[in-house]
């Protein structure tokens, strides 16, 4: 934190911070002057209900008028401060009339104060207890320019001053309290400081964090656009090449083209892959809320089982294996079968020809488990935390050399977790992996 004890503060906040602690020290006013009220009205009350008592007590006469004149000009304090914080809330801009106004209000506060104290007690030194006592709740209520805290720091010392004189104290007596005014004063101008410094460098800080957080969005809603529009202008011309080559394949050609054509189509699904995963990333960076309906999960599963079985071209190298013959849980139907797909590509990229890949549904009281384990190279134990998280630079090259974005572990993490369940991983490097998806049982 920088302070500013005998600094003001730099040109690059002044005029912002100025306008935001006054609109505080408004407030503060306003809070202060209806507490100091109230205290007045309960001393009245007292008088009324206490008379024999209180009527007796040395000096009544000067405390009971002082006591009125609390009552009658204190809601005028209020009224303005009022008035003055309805007018901030709509113009957001703090004048010079309002920054006097706090510091009239500080002045009637601690004069109060001292002066309530002298008449109370005849005793000057007795009066420092109350006059230490206003000075701090308005050392830290109150915030003050520089040359504002020294004209404060004047005008009370010449008030105290006019109260010794009031008080016909002798030389001696009120050089000793004049010392000890001097060392509450000093006390007061650096606590005050330092309540400036410390309040100006939090509204630093939060001024830098608005301006980050605009950066931000300004940089997330640029990513968004720009992989809309990769989305747009790229899929199109790989689904061209892929449908060129679906046609070349019903024509009468060599082994050699078939590959060829067999490595086209492939690395087409792979761009279509890493698109769709990149705008998904942009999408869950915004939100993860979308519509689910009861859906029956063994249909679900067992339908993207077949699609991958007939995508390897009848392998069945991917199986489904179910204990429970129906259960329902609450499904995206566009984005968990995308969870299932991640994950037994994932499986299918790090697994041999001819390892199997299983998909495991079961039941356990409340709670439905999905399951996708492979007989693959596993996971490194190191990677495993990082893992689900995005761009954590985890992401391997598949045993075919199939390349990886690195966020498709993290989009399946986020939309489990809109399903309101849970994903772990359990590996063994050389062994292979199991990837287990808690999902709550649908009402």
């Amino acid at each position: 934190m920088e302070t500013h004890f005998f600094t003001k503060l730099s040109p690059k906040y002044s005029t912002a911070y100025r306008n935001y602690y006054t609109y505080q020290n408004l407030i503060s006013v306003r809070t202060a002057s209806f507490i100091f009220l109230t205290l007045s009205i309960i001393i009245r009350i007292l008088y009324h209900i206490f008379p024999e008592s209180l009527t007796k007590a040395q000096n009544f006469p000067e405390f009971n008028r002082v006591n009125w004149v609390f009552i009658i000009v204190t809601p005028l304090f209020y009224l303005i401060s009022h008035l003055l914080v309805l007018h901030m809330r709509k113009t957001r801009w703090a004048t010079a009339g309002m920054a006097l106004f706090v510091f009239v209000f500080s002045l009637y506060l601690i004069g109060c104060g001292m002066y309530s104290s002298f008449i109370s007690t005849s005793d000057p030194s007795n009066a420092l207890t109350l006059y230490l006592v206003a000075l701090s709740i308005v050392s830290v209520l109150f915030v003050f320019e520089y040359h504002e805290t020294l004209i404060l720091l004047v005008s009370v010392e010449i008030m105290f001053t006019m109260m010794l004189f009031h008080a016909q104290v002798s030389a001696t007596e009120m050089t000793y309290n004049q010392m000890i005014s001097a060392i509450l004063l000093a006390g007061f101008y650096l606590t005050s400081r330092y309540f400036f410094s410390y309040k100006a460098s939090y509204y630093g800080q939060i001024v830098e964090i608005r301006h980050k957080n605009q950066e931000i969005e300004k940089a997330n809603n640029f990513k968004n656009q720009v992989l809309g529009t990769v989305a747009h202008d790229l899929r199109n011309p790989i689904a061209a090449v892929e449908s060129l080559a679906m046609l070349m394949e019903l024509e009468d050609i060599d082994e050699d083209t078939q590959d060829s054509l067999s490595m086209m189509r492939e690395s087409c699904v792979k761009a279509r892959t890493i698109i769709d995963d990149l705008l998904d990333a942009a999408r869950y960076d915004n939100s993860t809320n979308f519509d689910t309906h009861k859906t029956e999960l063994n249909g679900i599963l067992q339908g993207i089982i077949d699609t991958w079985n007939i995508q390897k071209g009848g392998k069945n190298n991917v199986v489904f294996i179910s204990d429970i013959k129906t259960v329902y849980a609450q499904i995206n139907p566009e984005k968990f079968p995308r969870v299932i797909d991640n994950l037994i590509s994932n499986a299918l990229k790090f697994s041999k020809e001819t390892d199997k890949v299983e998909l495991h549904l079961k039941r356990e009281k409340n709670k439905i488990i999905v399951q996708v384990k492979d007989q693959g190279v596993g996971i490194p134990n190191e990677l495993i935390p990082k893992l689900f998280e995005r761009f954590s630079g985890v992401g391997r090259t598949g045993l075919k050399g199939e390349q990886s974005t690195g966020i498709g572990l993290s989009i399946v993490k986020d939309i489990v977790e809109s399903h309101d369940g849970k994903i772990s991983v359990h590996s063994v490097e050389g062994k292979g992996s199991t990837f287990t998806i808690i999902l709550p049982v649908a009402a």
